[in-house]
């Protein structure tokens, strides 16, 4: 298996993680979940916002769940944050749609972990669509710089 550039970073920072493979189409992260055999609580999505130009945050949440982009300011100390258009995604990021990690992106974004992740071990992309890494939320978010902050609906 070829590495990714986030396996390669979660690796040189000394982080243990399992890396896990499913059919390369892009899923919902709810049919990821399944086609893992995991729970949707420990399988988590990483979705990029602007705040205006030049201006990205990232956020990770469970994949079953909705980003609530009025807590997802607050956490970044915005008035107001909006999805990054699709488009923007691969310029900005370095990955596409389905395959986008909150390890290895082309620059170190403020990124936030939705608080359900604190002390658990859970999936996140490992950088292509098809495969997901597993690792401790503590080791992400020393990893990525992160700070945890509620962040979804409900």
């Amino acid at each position: 298996m070829t590495k990714t550039n986030a396996m390669r970073i979660i690796e040189k920072d000394g982080a243990d993680y399992k890396v896990y493979t499913y059919d390369g189409v892009a899923l919902s992260g709810v049919e990821v979940a399944k086609e893992l055999g995991e729970d949707v609580d420990r399988v988590y999505k990483t979705l990029v916002t602007t705040a205006g130009p030049g201006k990205f945050y990232v956020f990770v949440i469970p994949v079953a769940a909705e980003l609530d982009l009025k807590k997802a300011a607050r956490a970044a100390g915005e008035k107001s944050v909006e999805m990054l258009p699709q488009k923007q995604l691969l310029p900005t990021t370095g990955y596409i749609h389905g395959g986008c990690s909150p390890v290895g992106m082309k620059k170190l974004f403020p990124t936030y972990f939705d608080s359900s992740a604190e002390g658990k071990k859970i999936f996140v992309s490992g950088g292509k669509v098809g495969m997901q890494v597993e690792l401790s939320s503590a080791e992400l978010i020393r990893i990525t710089g992160g700070k945890l902050a509620d962040l979804i609906r409900g």
